[in-house]
């Protein structure tokens, strides 16, 4: 089936080097067509090299001087969301460098700033007020972990100019408060929530938006905001509602809609005490004879109705409906014992092609070892984006369903080191050449004309 191009083919992307959510939005956005170019701090090691610098094939075989020691490699990166990715060292904080990056903006669409509040101000390099003057029809996502300073009255003012993490954003947002078992401290789950889905997917998803806004209101940019609090926050909306679907007091009654016949909300309860928390048996993991582990997640009473055939159970014979909290903690025992019976591997044989909702919780190693491959998130399926691919694979088919482009199991990623592959991508979209329209100094490329009235000056 032949395939138009991907949906962002043709937009270009300066993605200034960050940590994990702002280069996961500029993946996001290469993996469905978009060229993004990623610019890192200049570094004496950097990919780009000076041509008038001496090297060991220039300099006189009769010379007794030593050569200079190789700087040092560049600083290492945490950085593996380089999929699709070149990139470019540029000092900012250097006229002709800042220049460089300026003289790159009239061709750009999107320009992803990762830094905390007032940083791209202090670069002289202000999103309105600069970039874009330069094009108007930029684009400026700009993604921050907390609120950026709003109004006097905004209580979250304290925290815009501190430094945080994921932990932190899921804290203020009231996420984290959600998330841990009963009695126990609030549970972070791995950096997933506000750093990638807060954070890196609701940036590119604006970045979207206001795409289709440019096309729509005759080509006008503008700069978007995204935080990984609020972020976060909107990600909880089915809990933040859920909590006020109503309460049942009644302590040892029923929940969700059992008992003395009042409606309790999916998240009215206290951490760990809910139906989606953990707090209900039949939405749970439970360990199996070989310490391994399955999932439940039998909610609805005709798929817990197949959970209890599976294993072996006849509810008539339970202390109480399945609704009735004060039964819960016999249910709970019962399929502990019941799970622990046999292995994970004997569960799959009785529960796979059934509708009870029990499911493996398989190790990535695991995963890696079946064959798994990872896809893209979303297909469109006359223009897909790109499949998923190691980094140094050989060209081959795209498997079906991932999209156009080399098939891969998306488990390795060598990285990206300053300077990678920008020199060329510059020859092909801008149509420069080293030497005549920028050089090298430091390490990081510079505009060869502001550079030059800079040493004029000096």
């Amino acid at each position: 089936m032949a395939h138009s191009p991907p949906p962002l083919t043709g937009i270009r992307v300066l993605e200034l080097a960050g940590l994990a959510p702002g280069p996961f939005a500029g993946m996001m956005l290469a993996d469905y067509g978009a060229t993004v170019i990623r610019v890192d701090r200049a570094h004496p090691s950097s990919r780009h090299v000076d041509p008038s610098s001496p090297t060991p094939s220039s300099t006189s075989t009769t010379t007794t001087t030593p050569s200079p020691p190789p700087p040092p490699p560049p600083p290492p990166t945490a950085d593996l969301l380089t999929r699709r990715k070149t990139s470019i060292a540029v000092d900012l904080k250097s006229p002709a460098g800042r220049a460089l990056l300026l003289a790159l903006l009239p061709t750009v669409d999107v320009v992803i700033d990762p830094f905390r509040p007032g940083v791209l101000e202090k670069a002289g390099l202000d999103p309105t007020g600069v970039l874009l003057r330069r094009n108007p029809r930029l684009i400026v996502a700009r993604l921050t972990g907390f609120r950026r300073p709003g109004n006097n009255n905004d209580s979250s003012n304290k925290y815009a100019a501190m430094a945080g993490h994921d932990i932190n954003y899921l804290g203020v947002a009231g996420v984290l408060g959600m998330l841990g078992r009963k009695a126990g401290k609030p549970y972070a789950p791995g950096n997933i929530v506000a750093d990638f889905a807060g954070g890196g997917a609701m940036a590119a998803f604006g970045v979207v938006l206001a795409l289709l806004e440019r096309e729509r209101n005759g080509g006008w940019g503008q700069v978007v905001e995204a935080n990984m609090v609020d972020g976060s926050a909107y990600l909880a909306s089915f809990l933040r509602l859920g909590m006020g679907m109503g309460r049942n007091n009644n302590k040892d009654g029923a929940g969700g809609g059992g008992g003395k016949g009042e409606v309790e909300g999916v998240w009215a309860r206290p951490r760990g005490e809910n139906l989606l928390d953990g707090g209900c048996p039949w939405y749970d993991t439970y360990e199996t004879k070989d310490g391994r582990w399955v999932a439940v997640g039998a909610l609805e009473e005709r798929f817990f109705g197949k959970l209890c055939e599976g294993l072996g159970v006849d509810p008539a014979q339970f202390p109480a409906p399945r609704e009735d909290r004060r039964g819960w903690p016999h249910l709970r025992m019962l399929f502990t014992a019941k799970f622990k019976s046999k292995t994970r591997a004997e569960w799959e044989r009785v529960f796979d092609g059934t509708d009870a909702c029990v499911t493996p919780v398989l190790e990535q190693a695991e995963l890696r070892q079946m064959g798994f491959d990872q896809r893209p998130p979303v297909t469109l399926k006359s223009s897909p984006g790109w499949a998923i691919a190691d980094g140094d694979r050989d060209t081959r088919p795209a498997a079906e369903g991932q999209g156009i482009g080399v098939e891969g199991e998306g488990w390795e990623e060598k990285g990206l080191a300053p300077g990678e592959g920008g020199e060329e991508m510059l020859a092909r979209l801008m149509g420069w050449k080293k030497g005549v329209h920028y050089a090298v100094e430091n390490g990081g490329l510079v505009l060869i004309e502001r550079a030059r009235k800079s040493k004029s000056k000096l």
